[in-house]
């Protein structure tokens, strides 16, 4: 299966600005319910796109939202002042088939607004299985439509009002493209014989519900590694949940409430007083004062606890070990992976999809740690094989591609069938 080379596109003519200009923000129920009759007048799938204030904000929530629909044009909305009032825009736009690239990062604060699409095409997971290297907005416009997208703001905190004019024409210019870029990709997919597992993996993507919670968050404190003592732990375990409440309830990202260094640096020297706690780095800076009682309370909750209440040095497993341990703990296991990853790894290149699209990591460690030769003495290999990555979340074309693979690698002849 021949993939296009990146290195054959031709020098990019750069797009600067929206070739209709950049159109101006909605914030009122009434210019909002307008667009949404103009989109509704459109034609054809709908270009979205959504602007957050990750880094700057604790919710995930949408600041900005771009749409763009043959016939109707751009639309620039600013949904803060008017959460509430959408029903019109989701009337225009819910029975549309959507395009987004790297959809699931912008559907569940759409999601939060009331917009969901009927139909989803992922112009970034379209290019994944396409087998493209580069899959970034700019890299793909780049490579399939000539033009150069220059980025630069979307990293910005979105929630700042009024938004800079150079910001609001990146945004516009997200989704100038975005429609032609989806049949340029929808061409690629064809050619390819992918169509039907992209259209799987996009309704896969657009059905997918909210992942839960991880349990034991605190435990992504960065440098958490340094610290040896468990009661060391339950003073990052209880300066993470002090801080994570103060940023929901501020809205602001908890990294700017307190950064990690300095939760590590409380738990390393254990303060026993404000003074103490203010002497050490962060601590004494004037946005970090005016919580200190706070800061000091959450240690003080620490050093009270019993022993028994202390958190584990390791992190209880939600499933298999971490791989450098299988060796020692279960060679079987072990080579069970190896030989998987090894039949993973020669059918990527064969179809020209990453591993990772083909099965997720996760899922293939989590089958070959239980160990399914062992329930496979029937001789219906395959068949435990397809029905453990069902229940796993695997999908037809993903099941079809794979499940003859890992037959032959995990199980005897015999047992293949």
């Amino acid at each position: 299966m021949s993939v296009p080379d990146d290195s054959e596109a031709t020098a990019a003519v750069p797009l600067l600005a929206p070739v209709d200009g950049v159109p101006p923000v909605l914030d009122t129920a009434a210019e909002i319910a307008a667009a949404a009759r103009s989109i509704a007048a459109g034609s054809g799938p709908l270009a979205v796109d959504a602007e957050r204030a990750s880094g700057f904000r604790y919710s995930s929530r949408a600041y900005l939202i771009q749409l763009r629909r043959a016939g109707s044009g751009t639309f620039l909305i600013d949904p803060i002042p008017v959460d509430q009032d959408l029903e019109p825009l989701a009337a225009a736009v819910n029975d549309l088939e959507w395009v987004l690239h790297s959809a699931d990062q912008d559907l569940p604060g759409l999601a939060e607004l009331g917009l969901y699409p009927a139909r989803l095409f992922d112009t970034e997971l379209g290019g994944r299985l396409a087998g493209f290297e580069r899959v970034g907005l700019a890299a793909m416009v780049e490579r399939l439509l000539g033009r150069e997208l220059r980025k630069g703001h979307g990293a910005a905190d979105w929630s700042t009002r009024p938004l800079p004019d150079e910001w609001l024409n990146y945004a516009a210019l997200d989704v100038e493209l975005l429609l032609e870029l989806r049949d340029a990709v929808a061409v690629e997919l064809d050619e390819q014989g992918k169509t039907g597992w992209a259209a799987q993996e996009f309704e896969h993507v657009r059905t997918a519900e909210p992942a839960p919670p991880k349990a034991d968050r605190w435990r992504r404190t960065s440098g958490i590694h340094t610290l040896r003592r468990t009661r060391q732990l339950a003073i990052v375990r209880e300066l993470w949940t002090t801080r994570d409440k103060l940023a929901r309830l501020r809205d602001v990202a908890p990294a700017r409430i307190l950064p990690d260094s300095a939760i590590i640096a409380a738990a390393a020297n254990e303060p026993k007083t404000i003074a103490q706690l203010r002497a050490l780095p962060i601590f004494g800076g004037p946005r970090q004062r005016r919580y200190s009682r706070e800061w000091l309370g959450a240690v003080e909750r620490a050093r009270a606890l019993p022993d028994s209440e202390l958190p584990p040095l390791a992190q209880p497993f939600d499933g298999p070990p971490p791989v450098n341990r299988w060796e020692r703990r279960d060679p079987a296991a072990a080579a069970r992976l190896q030989r998987a990853r090894a039949a993973m790894t020669d059918l990527s290149g064969e179809v020209s999809i990453p591993v990772e699209n083909l099965l997720t990591p996760d899922l293939l460690r989590r089958m070959c740690w239980d160990g399914l030769p062992r329930t496979a003495a029937n001789g219906d290999g395959a068949a435990v094989i397809d029905d453990y990555l069902s229940a796993g979340g695997a999908r037809p074309w993903q099941r079809e591609l794979t499940v003859p693979r890992l037959a032959t690698a995990l199980f005897t002849p015999a047992q293949q069938t």
